[in-house]
């Protein structure tokens, strides 16, 4: 989020300083698996649902964009999305026709055809055909890379916030590590730390850090065609056939160590979705800390009373696929144009305490 807040803004012609503790894009957005699609997106609000599908429209241009500038290439990677055994398969069909997205039935004995290391025994399966995966850590390297190129654009890295600059009722700035860095806008974009450094304004802002382990195999490139997902676990393939099992959610505090029940777990649903994993050699295991919210909404817009801060943070599960549209909307807004979508859903007026 900040990275790519600074990204759209510096595109835009503004100044911008991006402040990290340590290396930036180092946390969720790195560690997460890079579904460009909610995992369920049907039981979503129409709030996570309207940032989802911009996003998922503009994600290829951006993807070449990125490319062309950094010579990094995030693999915006079109694979499609297998549903396993839903109990609400119903709703999750009415929910495309109502939307116009494309997931529809499918037989499983075509499933198997197209995904020869598939489980046997699942009964049912939809499909979203567009689906794609982005490769989340080449991602954020390229965007750090963009910004190192945009001469309005200076990083801080290894340089932690542990508070704002107030006058009067505005905020001028941040206090840092390095020391105090003034600004005519500041935007909080911390993840799962946004939570602790709005508590430094007395308010409290409900993003809360959830754990989430993730392990990767490296198979052949055409080992897994597709995305697959049953009982709330989900398979990624990479283009070079590494191939992503996630996810646990724990409520853990800011503990980001991998455990071994984790991954006893997560080995167990990589080999019931695809049993070859079994003779697999599992070559990385790591945690990160989703900034949880309710309902998975984030938090887009002015904070009330502190003139100059702005949020863009609490995406919960779905950070990478919101990132664009969420940017897109903050900018909107910070620069008084036409927002992309309706903002009034996602402001912090009203959902802080």
């Amino acid at each position: 989020m900040g990275l790519f807040s600074a990204h759209r803004l510096a595109c835009e012609g503004v100044s911008v300083s991006v402040v990290d503790r340590n290396t930036a894009g180092r946390e969720s957005s790195w560690a997460g698996g890079g579904i460009v699609s909610p995992l369920y997106p049907w039981r979503y609000s129409p709030a996570v649902t309207a940032l989802a599908h911009w996003s998922q429209d503009f994600y290829p241009r951006l993807g070449e964009q990125l490319l062309a500038q950094t010579q990094i290439d995030p693999e915006v990677y079109v694979t499609g999305l297998y549903w396993f055994d839903l109990d609400d398969e119903a709703e999750a069909l009415a929910w495309a026709q109502r939307e116009g997205r494309s997931l529809r039935s499918v037989e499983v004995e075509a499933v198997s055809r197209a995904v020869p290391a598939l489980a046997k025994g699942f009964g049912r399966a939809v499909q979203m055909a567009d689906v794609a995966n982005v490769r989340n850590p080449r991602l954020v390297k390229a965007l750090r890379a963009a910004l190192q190129q945009m001469p309005n654009v200076t990083l801080h890295e290894h340089c932690a916030v542990s508070g704002f600059i107030r006058e009067g009722g505005r905020i001028t700035g941040v206090h840092t590590a390095q020391g105090d860095m003034y600004a005519d806008q500041v935007v909080l974009a911390a993840g799962a730390w946004s939570g602790e450094l709005m508590k430094t304004l007395g308010i409290e802002l409900p993003v809360v850090p959830v754990k989430g382990q993730m392990i990767l195999y490296k198979c052949a490139e055409d080992f897994l065609p597709a995305i697959v997902l049953a009982k709330g676990r989900y398979a990624i393939p990479r283009r070079d056939g590494h191939i992503l099992i996630g996810s646990t959610l724990e409520h853990a505090g800011f503990d980001k160590a991998p455990t071994d029940e984790a991954l006893a777990s997560l080995k167990a649903s990589a080999i019931e979705l695809l049993p070859a994993l079994a003779d697999a050699e599992v070559v990385g295991h790591w945690a990160g800390l989703r900034p949880g919210s309710p309902e998975g909404i984030p938090f887009i817009g002015p904070v009330p009373g502190h003139d100059g801060l702005w949020l863009n943070c609490g995406h919960y599960r779905n950070g990478l696929v919101l990132a664009p549209a969420s940017c897109q909307l903050l900018v909107d807004l910070m620069l008084g144009r036409e927002p992309i979508v309706d903002p009034a859903p996602y402001a912090p007026a009203g959902r802080l305490a």
